[in-house]
C-alpha cells in the first residue's frame, strides 16, 4: 500500500471510528461504565479533549489500515475480520494493564469495552477496505 492508500485509509477509518466511539461510549453506554466504573474518583474529564480523542482514533486507524495492507484484505468482510481482531487485542490488552494497575473499572468494564471495540475498529477495518478498494491498483496495492 503506498502513502495514499495509508492516508486515505486512515482517514476514512479514523473518521467513522471517531463517529462510532462517540455514539458507543458517549451515548449509548455511558450509564452502564458509569455504573463499572473502580474505586477511583475525579478521574474523568469533566469536558472531554476532542482534539486528543480524534487523534488517538487516528493512530488506531492508522494501525488497522497497516495491518489491512499486510494481511492482503481487500474485500469489506475480511477488513471488519482484520479490524476487530486488531481493536480486540488491542484494547484487551490496554484495558487488562489499566485493570491490573488502577481502579479506573471493573473486570466487567473491561471485558465489555473491549467486545465494543471489537465492533467500532471492525466496521472501520470493513470501511477501510472498502474506500481503499476503489483507489488505483497502486494505491490499493499491498
Amino acid at each position: 500500500m503506498n502513502m495514499k492508500g495509508l492516508l486515505v485509509g486512515a482517514v476514512s477509518g479514523g473518521v467513522v471510528m471517531f463517529v462510532l466511539g462517540y455514539l458507543i461510549w458517549e451515548v449509548a453506554f455511558v450509564d452502564f461504565f458509569a455504573a463499572h466504573s473502580g474505586s477511583a474518583t475525579g478521574v474523568g474529564r469533566e469536558i472531554v479533549l476532542e482534539w486528543a480523542v480524534a487523534l488517538g482514533t487516528l493512530s488506531l486507524a492508522i494501525l488497522v489500515t497497516l495491518c489491512l495492507g499486510w494481511s492482503g484484505a481487500t474485500t469489506i468482510g475480511a477488513g471488519f475480520k482484520v479490524g476487530a481482531i486488531v481493536g480486540l487485542l488491542a484494547w484487551l490488552g490496554v484495558d487488562l494493564i489499566l485493570y491490573g494497575a488502577t481502579n479506573l473499572q471493573d473486570l466487567t468494564a473491561v471485558c465489555a469495552d473491549a467486545l465494543l471495540e471489537l465492533v467500532r475498529t471492525g466496521i472501520g477495518g470493513a470501511t477501510i477496505a472498502a474506500v481503499v478498494s476503489k483507489l488505483s491498483p497502486a494505491a490499493a496495492d499491498v
